[in-house]
């Protein structure tokens, strides 16, 4: 556990320095960090850009470089959460949208919210649970298990809950204790996935929201977080989208899965250069 005591001191140092300082050191890492990202998936960050947006190679370029340096400022947000408490989170966070949560959650039946990895999605979990909201953040298991300790325990500081991808018996618990969901349904869904159009391309998505929210009749909220200015963010909640329930399931997965996407579609428009574009979105294509 060496490299857990590693990062937690580097946090406790992180959190003496001043905020333009935390900035400045988060923007030169992102800068490195660039440098050290292969140049094949610059390329396909790039393209995935120019088809997406229609933009040249020049405008897509800067995009791409910006969606990946913004994560050294994301690191170092993440490293500084100890420095987070309800009475200085209003000057960090805007909220948007909050009165469609509180009537979603007014139900009773549990909510599950639909995120994407775009902003710093670290951030607004802890921004949620210090405005106490009862959310539950799905997480993938880190492979290294010193920093899946370090991740979950700074996940978790102020209230939230952190349940794994194969949790999925928990979830249902989760939602039937009238819980929030937090599911991030924006990366490649494999050969499991529903192919729904995705910047005008048939992409492979993860059905787990609307899968979710039609078992327990659960309203779908679609949230998002940006930076509006260095150090200062906001969330932005939607409104409710309710999970269809015919005869046909895979037919109801398929209709609020698009719903879902086409919202998450549109915030990445406006926001381009804060999605992660490095991912491959489109690796698995429909079988003939």
């Amino acid at each position: 556990m060496l490299l857990y005591h590693f990062v937690k001191l580097l946090s406790r140092l992180v959190c003496l320095l001043p905020l333009k300082i935390r900035l400045s050191i988060g923007n030169v890492l992102g800068e490195f960090c660039w440098l050290l990202v292969p140049v094949r998936r610059k390329k396909l960050a790039t393209e995935n850009i120019m088809l997406s947006l229609h933009l040249d190679k020049q405008a897509a370029k800067h995009i791409a470089k910006k969606s990946a340096t913004r994560f050294g400022r994301m690191f170092i947000e993440v490293l500084s959460f100890p420095l987070l408490n309800k009475g200085n989170i209003g000057n960090k966070a805007t909220l948007i949208g909050l009165e469609h949560v509180r009537e979603a959650l007014g139900y009773g039946r549990g909510v599950v919210l639909a995120a994407a990895h775009s902003g710093n999605w670290e951030l607004m979990a802890n921004i949620l649970a210090l405005h106490d909201l009862p959310l539950v953040s799905v997480a993938q298991k880190q492979t290294n298990q010193a920093m899946d300790t370090f991740i979950n325990e700074y996940r978790t500081m102020f209230g939230a809950q952190v349940t794994y991808k194969t949790g999925v018996r928990d979830m249902i618990r989760f939602l039937g204790e009238g819980k929030m969901i937090g599911l991030i349904m924006d990366q490649d869904a494999g050969d499991k996935g529903a192919f729904v159009d995705f910047f005008g391309r048939p992409a492979s998505t993860a059905t787990g929201a609307a899968a979710l929210a039609r078992l327990k009749d659960a309203p779908i909220v679609p949230i998002f977080i940006t930076e509006t200015s260095p150090g200062e963010h906001t969330i932005i909640m939607h409104e409710i989208v309710k999970p269809e329930k015919t005869l046909d399931r895979d037919a109801d997965l398929l209709v609020v899965t698009e719903k879902l996407t086409k919202i998450i579609e549109d915030h990445i428009r406006s926001h381009p250069h804060e999605w992660f574009w490095l991912h491959n979105r489109w690796k698995h294509k429909p079988k003939p």
